[in-house]
């Protein structure tokens, strides 16, 4: 990955990256990039975190493929039971809205790095309808932290900060797919959402609010929301759970409520599971656009959604795999086909316990 080069010439400074000529706009984007990819190799070079996972969603996994709609994230875990690890710089800044009270039984500190890639439908038109869902490119490091109580309950927190727009990659990823598949190549690139860096702060809770005599079932009522330019939501969900260790796992649930990560089963156990979460959603960079610049948008979509989702986890010692089929928004009341593309999606998530 090359570094920013600053040529020197009379009277003014000219900054290139990638051999790209950087609009004053694109250079804190670029620097961004740069530094979500060195986190990413510093972390996965340091190999000292307790569990490890990658995960994929694609609509691929649910029968379609509406143009291209991927994300590749990758996840390292520290975890320790009876006490609380150091929670990372980003998610520190949602601490406030940690209960002071109580010890946790386990603890675990997370961060996700991922690239997210949106396209419309058709990627041979170069220049895609007027609302149609938009090219995208989202960039980011995830910073989260989750306890888990002896009372039934487990909490959640997480900051996230990323960029939208060229220097995510977007482009050169789908194309290097599209070409090792043999398949279309994507004309549309040149309308992707504009450069600008994106944050967001959520916040979860989880309850076993009900467990089944021999531990085999359990009801998992949850509480999300978030605040940011990525999205805004509030929502409350359940999930009916069916199998082994489930006292062991349901924290893992709070990692689900985005598209990055299924619930899993880590060390032991398995099971299956279906949920549903009614959710007010009030902005979507990927269907909203740009936030303090003109860009491509969607032209209407629902703000109340009905999200469901079913899979299955499952654990052998040092590995765990996860798949579920998910879609966000079950209840569209509109002929809109660029949300139903958005929300249809299904993941897959391989888990591995580290050195």
């Amino acid at each position: 990955m090359g570094n920013p080069v600053i040529l020197f010439q009379p009277m003014k400074i000219k900054q290139t990256y990638m051999g790209k000529n950087l609009p004053a706009c694109g250079r804190f984007a670029a620097i961004v990039s740069m530094l979500l990819f060195v986190l990413a190799g510093r972390v996965s070079a340091a190999g000292d975190a307790d569990w490890y996972s990658f995960t994929m969603d694609n609509d691929v996994f649910v029968g379609t493929d509406n143009g291209y709609t991927n994300g590749f994230y990758f996840s390292w875990f520290d975890t320790v039971e009876k006490t609380k690890p150091g929670i990372g710089f980003l998610a520190r800044t949602m601490a406030w809205s940690l209960p002071d009270d109580g010890q946790p039984v386990v603890s675990a500190s997370i961060g996700t790095i991922g690239q997210t890639i949106m396209t419309p439908d058709d990627i041979e038109i170069e220049d895609p309808p007027e609302g149609d869902l938009p090219y995208a490119g989202l960039l980011f490091f995830t910073d989260s932290y989750v306890e888990r109580f002896s009372g039934g309950y487990a909490d959640r927190i997480s900051a996230t900060i990323g960029i939208t727009g060229e220097y995510t990659f977007a482009e050169e990823m789908q194309t290097a797919v599209h070409d090792f598949l043999d398949g279309d190549e994507p004309e549309g690139w040149d309308t992707q959402l504009e450069d600008e860096i994106v944050f967001q702060f959520s916040r979860g809770r989880v309850w076993q609010s009900w467990k089944a005599p021999g531990g085999k079932q359990d009801l998992l009522l949850g509480a999300d929301a978030a605040l940011g330019t990525i999205s805004s939501f509030a929502g409350a969900s359940v999930m009916w759970r069916y199998g082994e260790q489930l006292d062991r796992t349901y924290a893992t649930t709070l990692l689900a409520s985005g598209r990055i990560a299924s619930p899993v089963a880590l060390e032991t156990g398995w099971y299956w599971f279906a949920g549903a979460a009614a959710r007010y959603t009030a902005n979507v960079i990927f269907l909203d656009g740009n936030t303090y610049r003109d860009s491509r948008e969607v032209d209407d979509w629902d703000n109340e959604q009905l999200a469901v989702t079913a899979g299955i986890a499952y654990s052998w010692k040092d590995w765990s795999l996860t798949y579920a089929i998910s879609d966000l928004n079950v209840i569209s009341d509109n002929d809109n086909d660029a949300v139903d593309e958005y929300s249809r999606f299904g993941t897959l998530t391989f888990a591995w316990r580290g050195d």
